[in-house]
């Protein structure tokens, strides 16, 4: 289904978006594909054969950490995992703007004590300061502007020694193929939206490791602050891995049926080209953010 929103009718006309058009245009394409991540970022995994979400999980210590929060949650993936990892010696709350994504978390969580609380990173001022052991955010924070605000917002929450910890789009040179990949799909893209990757979706300097250590910096003084790249891989066969990849990079909901279709052909002939043993790889790149509060 192709999503118009008001961010897709201002790229169109050249206008850089705003905020309010970014929220409705991530409502939109949500609400119209509520979970679409989860198989891809779940059979993505790094060399030693972890996920975006347990390289998430594995920063939470059970002997110091007992109230974790997901900052986007979505439909509940990394809270399902913290869940069956730890069960009831944590409590979980899942935030997130969208409503539909929520309802698929909660239907996975019935049967635990999680909390959910629908809204934006930006306006949290019902949940009071230092409430927080970890804070996750699992590649959403790319998507969430403005940022500084939501970055402000989540020191306020953690606790003296708390954690926060982030899956973010990392460098693209640094995995073999994404590149090409990425320029398939922003082809047929920009075929009917020209300016679509001159704008794009959240604040560019959440992009980099650089613009991110100096962005992050500023806003937790006296905070631990590491960066991590890592590349992950998903190995299929060159049909699903068309799909799939497709399916994660959110400029593919702005194209319609027959573009789309056009596009997994491109697609699907690029991993063929690239197979072995009818086994194609799609490699991304991601930086994994961690930020640790001193104490005293």
């Amino acid at each position: 289904m192709k999503i118009k929103s008001a961010w897709t009718r201002q790229i169109e006309i050249g206008q850089q978006p705003s905020s309010s058009a970014l929220r409705d245009h991530l409502d939109a394409v949500h609400d119209n594909n509520a979970g679409f991540t989860e198989t891809f970022a779940w059979n993505c995994r790094d060399a030693n054969g972890k996920n975006s979400y347990e390289l998430l999980a594995d920063i939470i210590d059970q002997k110091n950490h007992s109230h974790v929060l997901d900052l986007g949650c979505g439909s509940g993936v990394l809270l399902d995992l913290c869940n069956k990892r730890f069960g009831a010696e944590l409590m979980l709350l899942g935030i997130d703007m969208n409503g539909s994504e929520l309802q698929l978390a909660r239907e996975r969580l019935a049967h635990t004590d999680t909390k959910f609380h629908q809204g934006t990173a930006q306006n949290l001022d019902c949940f009071v300061d230092s409430s927080f052991d970890v804070i996750f955010c699992h590649w959403a924070l790319t998507l969430m502007d403005p940022v500084v605000e939501v970055l402000s917002t989540t020191k306020r929450l953690l606790k003296e020694r708390g954690i926060f910890a982030a899956i973010i789009d990392g460098d693209p040179k640094t995995a073999p193929g994404y590149l090409e990949v990425h320029d398939i799909i922003y082809k047929h893209v920009q075929c009917k939206y020209p300016d679509y990757g001159v704008f794009d979706l959240g604040d560019p300097r959440v992009r980099t490791a650089e613009e991110l250590q100096k962005l992050t910096a500023e806003t937790f003084i006296g905070f631990d602050i590491n960066i991590t790249p890592i590349t992950l891989s998903f190995n299929a066969a060159p049909s699903i891995l068309a799909r799939e990849a497709a399916g994660f990079f959110y400029a593919s909901f702005v194209l319609s049926p027959n573009d789309f279709s056009h596009m997994l052909i491109d697609l699907e002939k690029y991993f063929i080209a690239k197979q072995q043993d009818g086994i194609s790889c799609f490699k991304m790149p991601v930086n994994r953010l961690v930020v640790r509060g001193r104490g005293e």
